[in-house]
């Protein structure tokens, strides 16, 4: 992530229009964004893994010892692991959850969760659960899980959620292959397994909203990205946040902070769309929101890039956060994360990733 950013802190709404700057005011939202506020606040980490002891991966996966390392924090007392489907029933019901509440998930479905994590976990008691992307286990691709090693940790008490048919980047395509990747990858977990899965995980993180209503019209109850954040029932429940851990991200000092940290909850998102055109009016895009929580540290809220174009202005205005990119987001994946440090010493974090398809 870049560190490089221009800060304007309390800026009036003035100043900014005489700036020539466009503001997402967080009254132009719809008043679907505009809701009430749920009375009960629920909120828990999510940590993403991929790989285990693949050296040749780093980007993807963590060394054993680094894992060895989240298991003993996991388990030395501080901290409620709980399964993902409860974590989900908690914001679905709008009920509190234990003060650091943390739930652990892996995605595709690679052999060396089976072979190396699966197994420290199982004995820790720790639960987790696995997204599987079904074509690479029906074709018996090599470094994969097979159905019955899914099978076998499934009856052990590992969730089983799908991660699409072929793992494709799915705002690339159009609405008849969304379904059928939702779809039919449901069916073969449930033919497999005897249970249909009701959790999905974007392949890459990547999605829009049109990709996010057809999730919830496929039957699932909530999907997850692969952008930071502590999870809250601001959020919304078809682009939920995890925190990604590799080998360069999974140091022990880090994955405390991590699994220590509270939500930064925001409305008012501009924009709403995790998917960007790919030039013209809305790239880069116009990216603020409203702090919903206490603004004791608000002048300590600091947010990062991850694209090649780099932030220009970042305004403050009360409670209202601005910020302005001096180029448009290049094609793929990019990710800005906002981080505010609490008054009792932990972290407040908000992110999102937005992608860029091909022309």
């Amino acid at each position: 992530m870049k560190a490089s950013w221009q800060r304007i802190a309390s800026i009036p709404l003035m100043i900014l229009l005489l700036l020539g700057l466009p503001f997402a005011s967080a009254q132009a939202q719809s008043a679907e964004t505009e809701q009430e506020a749920p009375a009960v606040e629920t909120q828990a980490v999510v940590l993403i893994y991929h790989r285990f002891g693949e050296d040749e991966y780093p980007s993807t996966s963590v060394t054993m010892d680094q894992f060895q390392s989240h298991i003993a924090e996991l388990t030395s007392g501080r901290y409620t692991v709980l399964p993902l489907g409860q974590v989900v029933s908690a914001l679905e019901a709008g009920e509190t959850l234990p003060d650091r509440t943390v739930a652990l998930t892996v995605d595709d479905a690679y052999l060396s969760f089976y072979e190396h994590a699966w197994p420290l976990l199982r004995d820790a008691g720790i639960p987790s659960s696995l997204f599987v992307a079904t074509e690479a286990v029906d074709r018996g691709t090599p470094g994969y899980m097979t159905w019955d090693q899914i099978r076998e940790v499934a009856q052990s008490g590992v969730t089983i959620g799908s991660q699409a048919v072929t793992h494709p980047h799915m705002p690339e395509y159009g609405p008849e292959r969304w379904q059928r990747e939702l779809a039919e990858s449901a069916d073969r977990i449930a033919e497999e397994l005897g249970a249909r899965p009701d959790l999905f995980a974007y392949p890459y993180g990547e999605a829009s909203l049109e990709i996010m209503e057809a999730t919830q019209a496929a039957g699932y109850r909530a999907a997850f990205g692969q952008h930071s954040g502590a999870l809250n029932e601001t959020n919304h429940r078809f682009y939920l946040p995890r925190y990604p851990i590799n080998v360069n991200y999974g140091g022990i000092d880090r994955f405390r902070r991590l699994v220590n940290s509270a939500p930064l909850r925001i409305e008012g998102l501009s924009p709403r769309d995790p998917t960007l055109p790919t030039e013209g009016e809305g790239n880069p895009p116009t990216f603020g929101f409203t702090v919903r929580d206490d603004l004791a540290r608000i002048d300590d809220l600091a947010c990062y890039h991850s694209d090649t174009s780099q932030i220009s202005q970042f305004l403050v205005m009360g409670a209202r956060v601005e910020v302005r990119f001096d180029g448009a987001f290049a094609l793929g994946r990019t990710r800005i994360n906002c981080t505010m440090p609490g008054t009792d010493g932990r972290w407040h974090w908000f992110g999102m990733q937005y992608y860029v398809p091909t022309p």
